[in-house]
């Protein structure tokens, strides 16, 4: 099993545990890396000086045990300064560019998404999704993001809500668009996300299998994530996400280490170990 993590959140934000409880179970399963990515976006944004703070005081007590990396899971619209010591950023968008008194996230829940296209699309469910892909192609010039994390969040109610269909070229077009130009021009990883599929609100995970294959085809590299928000899923639909990985032709994943000089970098694992 891959034994590392880094989209995992805490108390600190929206998660169920503690940073050390999450540690410790990391330990409890193998794990020889835990990235932490606690959110800062504009409807959750942590008390950043205190997260540095406790991922500190845990990666010094656990040094040794288990390689603990500070990252950031930072939306699209909001301040890259407000995190100063990242290690690392997942590039995410939950919100759209739209004049709104309160933030809609678009994977809140879907009262709330009902509302946004209703009230800032005119009920034009396509329009939204291609008003996403579009802010979605910015993410890391505006972020300078590690990897895209959870890239077609737009659809995590779609299937319950059935707004659009995936694997329609309306859909797929813009979607494709800008998974190409970020994969192809940027040459920014994305995450496989299991997040919706070990929480049991998606059958598919992040991305689909038709765009998955589509990255693939644009040369673009992975990393897998549980999206963990309770210890128990930290590790959570891991062997799904490896298994659809090489079904769609990758041979390798990414994933984030210290050096010997305590410095972040990339290296690879073959999926065929794993």
């Amino acid at each position: 099993m891959l034994d590392c993590n880094y989209h995992t959140h805490t108390t600190l934000c929206d998660g169920s545990d503690s940073p050390e409880d999450m540690v410790l179970s990391a330990l409890g399963l193998g794990f020889s890396r835990l990235g932490f990515s606690g959110h800062m976006d504009p409807d959750i944004h942590m008390d950043w000086p205190a997260y540095v703070r406790e991922v500190s005081r845990i990666r010094e007590k656990y040094a040794g045990r288990i390689d603990i990396l500070m990252g950031v899971e930072l939306d699209n619209l909001f301040d890259p300064s407000c995190c100063p010591g990242a290690e690392y950023v997942i590039g995410s968008t939950h919100f759209l560019d739209v004049d709104s008194p309160e933030p809609l996230a678009v994977d809140y829940s879907e009262e709330t998404m009902a509302r946004l296209c209703r009230e800032h699309f005119g009920g034009d469910w396509l329009a939204l999704c291609r008003a996403y892909y579009e802010l979605e192609a910015k993410v890391y010039d505006r972020l300078r993001c590690t990897f895209v994390g959870h890239f077609d969040l737009v659809c995590r109610f779609n299937d319950s809500m059935r707004f659009v269909d995936e694997t329609s070229r309306a859909y797929l077009e813009p979607a494709l668009e800008a998974m190409e130009y970020l994969a192809r021009e940027e040459g920014v990883p994305f995450e496989i996300n299991c997040g919706a599929v070990n929480r049991g609100r998606k059958a598919e995970l992040y991305p689909r299998e038709e765009l998955l294959r589509a990255l693939h085809d644009f040369g673009g590299e992975i990393f897998i994530s549980s999206d963990a928000h309770q210890r128990e899923l930290l590790g959570g639909a891991f062997d799904v996400a490896v298994e659809r990985a090489v079904d769609c032709g990758f041979t390798h994943v990414n994933y984030l280490a210290h050096d010997g000089h305590g410095k972040v970098v990339v290296r690879q694992r073959a999926l065929d170990v794993l």
